[in-house]
């Protein structure tokens, strides 16, 4: 079978797990601990990271790369739309969160309040996290502006930009860090994505030693 190292609470290894699972394809999730950096670990990838997909044992690195890769090798259904200039608003969109996003709100927020604890480095830093909650309504206001005039973010199906900006956003769900009644758009446009059957496994994760919020894995919350 082929297999998928990854991270429970890691954006990028979620929007590989939803692509995987929107095209019903099935793998072997295999936990790493990355930031131990073990020679097997490096072995797979040079660069550190997950996820690792080893697909027909070939290994596959970064997330966007892996996506692009499978919607190509598994059309149906599709999740970056068949014309140029729709297939660069997804991509876009997706750079948005995976570096933007990611570099202002998740990534902050995370280190501080889980990776910190996971890897036992300290007390999170109350500033940084501040500021990553100061900045995400920035972004959930920007996400609302594009659903006023789009029935997803980045056009009218559902797309890989879609899965990308869910990914990051259900990590911060977990430890509740997202102010879902700024935005009823955006509220409406989680739900739609939390209740495909390609989000039930995450809705499941649990990282040990860390309770999901109460409303995480509630489809009407």
């Amino acid at each position: 079978m082929n297999r998928l190292y990854h991270m429970t609470l890691s954006p990028y290894c979620r929007k590989v797990r939803l692509t995987l699972a929107e095209k019903r394809m099935e793998v072997e999730l295999v936990e790493e601990r990355y930031w131990e950096k073990s020679p097997e670990f490096m072995r797979r990838n040079p660069a550190g990271k997950v996820p690792i997909l080893r697909y027909e044992g070939m290994l596959m690195t970064e997330s966007q790369a892996i996506c692009e890769f499978l919607d190509e090798i598994a059309p149906e259904p599709r999740l970056l739309p068949q014309d140029p200039m729709g297939r660069y608003e997804v991509r876009r969109l997706c750079s948005w969160f995976d570096d933007k996003f990611n570099e202002e709100v998740s990534g902050p927020i995370m280190n501080e309040r889980v990776w910190k604890k996971v890897r036992k480095e300290g007390y999170p830093d109350s500033r940084t996290v501040k500021g990553g909650l100061a900045a995400i309504k920035y972004h959930i206001d920007y996400m609302d502006w594009l659903l006023n005039e789009r029935r997803w973010l980045a056009g009218d199906m559902m797309s890989l930009a879609d899965f990308t900006a869910a990914a990051h956003l259900s990590c911060l769900d977990y430890i509740s860090d997202v102010d879902w009644n700024r935005s009823r758009n955006v509220k409406d446009w989680y739900a739609k994505i939390k209740s495909r059957p390609a989000f039930r496994s995450l809705l499941a994760d649990q990282l040990p030693g860390m309770r999901p919020s109460p409303q995480y894995a509630e489809l009407d919350f």
